[in-house]
C-alpha cells in the first residue's frame, strides 16, 4: 500500500502537536531540499527559540553518543522531552552514510519523549549536514525541551556546531593523542564545557591536567569547565548536565544567549546563501560553453585562476570579482 503523503497543513499541525510521523517526514523534506520544506519551515519558524540546544563534538570514538544517551536518560527523569540530531560522515563518492548513532542510542527509541534522527553530511564539510539547523528548528517547533546535536567527530573541522548550539560540549578520551590535538588551533575556542570521558582510564587524571594547562591559555571568561565522566557507568553525568545548564543560564542572565542566537542565525543565512550560490555557479559553468572554455584555459595553464574567477563571476552574477572580495 502506498504511503499517504501529508499536506502542508497536516505537516505543520502535526509538528506543532509533536506528532512523530509528521516530524520525521518534515525532517526528511528539509534533508532532501524538497520544495515543500520551504513553506513548512516558514510557517513553523516563529514558534522556535524555546528549546535548549546542546552541541556535542569531539574526535571519533570518544563516546559522544554514549554520553548523549546518559544525558538523555537524566533529562527524561525530569519528564522533559528530548530531540537528538546525530550527524554521520557520508562517503564522498556515494554520499551514503552508516548511521551508527541509531544503534548506540537504541535504548531510547521506544521512548515517546525522545526523538532521534541521524543524518549524513552528504559531502558537506565542517562536522554538520547542511540541513542540521532546519532539523533543529523543527524539533524546537515540535516542543522538544532539549535538543542534542552530535557532530561527525572529524577533529579540528568541528567548528560549525558553534553556529547552532546555545552550549557546546567537547568530549575527549584519555590515551588519545587526537584528544589533545583537538584542543589546539581554532577548536580550543569552541567548547563551553569539556568532558574527559572514561574516568576509570589510568591516564584520565593526566589528561585532565593536560587539558587544564591548554585551556589556561585562553582568556579567563572563555575557559570552559572541565569534568571527568564515565558514560557507560553514569558517573559524573549528573554533574555534567548541571554544568551545561549553568552555562546556558549564565548566558541567559546577562543577555548573551539572545546575542549568540542572533549571531548564529545571521551566520546561517550567509552559509546557506553561499551554499546555494556555489551550487548555482557550478551548474551555470557546466551549462555555458564559454565559461567551460574559461575553466579549461586554467586547466591548460593558459589563464590564471584569479582572472578566471573574474570572468566567471561577471558571466554568472554580473559582478566584478574585484568588488566582491
Amino acid at each position: 500500500m502506498a504511503r499517504k503523503e501529508l499536506t502542508l497543513e497536516e505537516l505543520v499541525g502535526g509538528v506543532r502537536a509533536g506528532d512523530r510521523r509528521a516530524l520525521a517526514r518534515a525532517i526528511s523534506l528539509v534533508e532532501d531540499a524538497d520544495p515543500l520544506a520551504y513553506p513548512l519551515v516558514r510557517e513553523l519558524y516563529p514558534e522556535t527559540g524555546r528549546a535548549a540546544i546542546v552541541g556535542v563534538t569531539g574526535p571519533p570514538g570518544v563516546g559522544k553518543s554514549s554520553l548523549i544517551g546518559a544525558l538523555v536518560r537524566l533529562v527524561r527523569e525530569r519528564e522533559q522531552t528530548v530531540g537528538v540530531v546525530s550527524v554521520d560522515p557520508s562517503s564522498p563518492f556515494s554520499r551514503g552514510a552508516l548511521l551508527g548513532d541509531r544503534i548506540r542510542l537504541a535504548d531510547h527509541f521506544l521512548d515517546p519523549g525522545v526523538f532521534i534522527r541521524s543524518m549524513g553530511t552528504r559531502g558537506h564539510l565542517g562536522g554538520l549536514a547542511e540541513s542540521t539547523l532546519q532539523a533543529v528548528l523543527l524539533l524546537d517547533a515540535a516542543g522538544r525541551d532539549v535538543v542534542f546535536v552530535e557532530t561527525v567527530g572529524a577533529g579540528q573541522s568541528e567548528v560549525e556546531v558553534t553556529g547552532i548550539a546555545d552550549t557546546v560540549l567537547l568530549v575527549l578520551m584519555p590515551g588519545s593523542g587526537d584528544s589533545v590535538q583537538a584542543l589546539k588551533a581554532g577548536i580550543m575556542e569552541i567548547p563551553d564545557v569539556i568532558a574527559v570521558n572514561k574516568l576509570d582510564h589510568p591516564a584520565a587524571k593526566t589528561m585532565l591536567n593536560e587539558v587544564r594547562s591548554i585551556v589556561a591559555l585562553a582568556e579567563p571568561a572563555r575557559r570552559p569547565k572541565i569534568l571527568l565522566t564515565d558514560a557507560l557507568q553514569g558517573e559524573g553525568v549528573a554533574e555534567l548536565l548541571a554544568a551545561l545548564e549553568e552555562h546556558r543560564a549564565a548566558l541567559a542572565a546577562d543577555g548573551r544567549l539572545e546575542e549568540r542566537r542572533r549571531t548564529n542565525l545571521a551566520a546561517e543565512v550567509f552559509a546557506l546563501a553561499s551554499s546555494r550560490a556555489s551550487a548555482h555557479l557550478r551548474a551555470a559553468v557546466a551549462d555555458d560553453p564559454e565559461l567551460r572554455r574559461v575553466l579549461q584555459s586554467v586547466e591548460d595553464r593558459e589563464l590564471d585562476p584569479l582572472s578566471a574567477v573574474r570572468q566567471i563571476l561577471e558571466g554568472v552574477f554580473r559582478i566584478d570579482a574585484a568588488d566582491a572580495r
